[in-house]
């Protein structure tokens, strides 16, 4: 049985252990000073960030992030998941399926008009996943690193 569910402060172990699968994930490296505000951001009602945890027989195994946003297309807030990632000994279980519609869920019942996402064009097993939550656009993303 996987639970879905918000994160509490008591799954910083958890959390930061994926996290740092995930960045290993994306040959990543995150400040730790970036990694521990961005964990007081997520338990920050008050911030726009969103955190979700998927535990199983009480260890986490998965996670979002996301980011509440206005938007010039929408009068409402939009929700853009930035983070999704699961834990590899579990993978193939519908964990990654479950955090993603907790996702949808969330952006209903919050009158979220949009909830988006992007990931690798070689990240084929997420793709797979994703491709049976929506189509892929004909967007291409580019990225400035301006620090």
């Amino acid at each position: 049985m996987v639970t879905v569910r918000a994160v509490t402060s008591a799954d910083e172990p958890g959390w930061r252990e994926l996290w740092g699968g995930y960045n290993a994930f994306y040959e990543a490296t995150v400040p730790e000073s970036v990694t521990q505000l961005t964990w007081r951001r997520i338990l920050d009602p008050a911030a726009p960030i969103i955190g979700r945890v998927a535990e199983r027989e009480g260890r986490v195994v998965g996670f979002s992030n996301s980011v509440l946003h206005d938007s010039t297309w929408a009068a409402a807030q939009v929700c853009y998941l930035e983070d999704l990632f699961v834990d590899a000994t579990v993978r193939g279980a519908g964990i990654g399926r479950l955090l993603l519609q907790d996702l949808v869920d969330l952006a209903r019942s919050n009158g979220w008009p949009q909830l988006y996402w992007h990931t690798r064009g070689s990240n084929v097993t997420a793709r797979r996943l994703y491709d049976t939550f929506a189509p892929v656009d004909d967007f291409v993303r580019y990225l400035l690193v301006v620090s």
